[in-house]
Order: structure tokens, then C-alpha cells, then sequence
């Protein structure tokens, strides 16, 4: 995965539809598409804090009871939590401690295999960002970190600054899965290869 030592299956299980009957899979069709996955050999899960209202987290940390050794649990933080609360979304590092705390819960485990930012919010200083996402890497609540849904020279400032400072520092990219954006992101493509940042769909 990137300029690191994890390995990551090829195919990504993404469980955003997960707890979102109507729109995406109920709990026993989750299961289902989770089963179907590791038997195939599939080990990298992928979720978000804020998908399905926390339920896709914990239906995953459910699904990974007696296994969790064996799969890369990545989640995302940045979105909000509790509306009308200013700190409950963000990049800082308040939202980003509360965010991780709530994930772990969820997830039903000490710590995550990737953290990702899940989007840039135009406010919290890069220094500040990698900073507390290396804390979180240090106390090892987090394994290691990703970004998405950011223009590529705030992510090539901020590995760059980590990688001097000796953070820890963006091991993957996750962009949409569009042939469209990716032509308009032409940026972030090259970035991520000359960065050794791996791309995920």
C-alpha cells in the first residue's frame, strides 16, 4: 500500500451501502456481500464514520468478530457528526480525536488499519492536520494514514512537511470512481505516483 509495508488485497470492499436499507443492503444482506468477499480471499475493508449514521462501522466491526487479525479496516473522518456543533466536523484536531474515538466503538477494535481524511475542509492548517494524525499513529490507535477528497498540492505539502518533520505520512489517495473526474483531476493522478501514494477507487 503505497511507500509502506502493508499489503492490501487488489479489490477494496467498500461498505458505504451498508446499514442503508432501501438505498444499499440491510444487515443480513451486508453480511451476506462480506461473507462472499473473504471467502473469495478478499482482507480490505473500507467505511466511513458518518455512513449509514455510524451503522456501516458497526456492522463491519460485527462482521470482523474472530477475524479482525486478518483484514486492513480503513475509515474516514472530516464529516459532522453532531449538526449544529462547529467542532463535531473538520479536520482539527478535536474533531479528529472525537471522530476516532466513536469509530473505534464502533468498530469494535483498539485501533484501525488506515485512517482517512475524507475531505479537506479549507480551514485547518496542513501542520495541524499531520501533526495530529501522527499522534494518533504514535499512541497506535491508527496504523496508517490516507486522504481524499483533496487538491493535490495541499496533499504533496502536507507529505512533504511530514516526511521532514519525520510524521507519519499519507500512504494512499482514494479519488472517485469516474472516468470523468479523473480527466478533470489530472493533478492528483501524476501526484500520487511520483508521491508513492497508492490509488484507491
Amino acid at each position: 500500500m503505497g511507500a509502506s509495508g502493508l499489503r492490501v488485497s487488489e479489490i477494496c470492499l467498500g461498505a458505504g451501502s451498508f446499514g442503508e436499507p432501501g438505498w444499499g443492503a440491510d444487515a443480513e444482506e451486508s453480511r451476506r456481500i462480506f461473507d462472499v468477499y473473504f471467502d473469495a480471499g478478499g482482507r480490505f475493508v473500507d467505511v466511513a464514520n458518518t455512513y449509514a449514521g455510524g451503522q456501516s462501522e458497526r456492522l463491519v466491526g460485527a462482521f470482523a468478530r474472530g477475524r479482525r487479525d486478518e483484514l486492513v479496516i480503513a475509515t474516514k473522518y472530516t464529516a459532522i457528526t453532531r449538526p449544529g456543533d462547529v467542532n463535531a466536523w473538520g479536520n482539527h484536531r478535536k474533531s479528529l480525536r472525537q471522530a476516532l474515538s466513536a469509530s473505534l466503538e464502533r468498530l469494535q477494535t483498539d485501533y484501525v488499519d488506515i485512517l482517512w481524511v475524507h475531505a479537506w475542509d479549507g480551514i485547518t492548517p496542513p501542520e495541524e492536520i499531520m501533526r495530529a494524525l501522527d499522534d494518533e499513529v504514535r499512541a497506535g490507535r491508527v496504523l496508517y494514514i490516507g486522504v481524499s477528497n483533496a487538491p493535490a498540492w495541499l496533499i504533496a505539502r502536507a507529505n512533504t512537511m511530514a516526511e521532514l518533520r519525520g510524521w507519519a505520512s499519507f500512504i494512499g489517495l482514494q479519488v472517485e470512481y469516474s472516468l470523468v473526474t479523473r480527466t478533470c483531476e489530472h493533478e492528483l493522478l501524476p501526484m500520487s505516483r511520483h508521491m508513492g501514494l497508492r490509488m484507491v477507487a
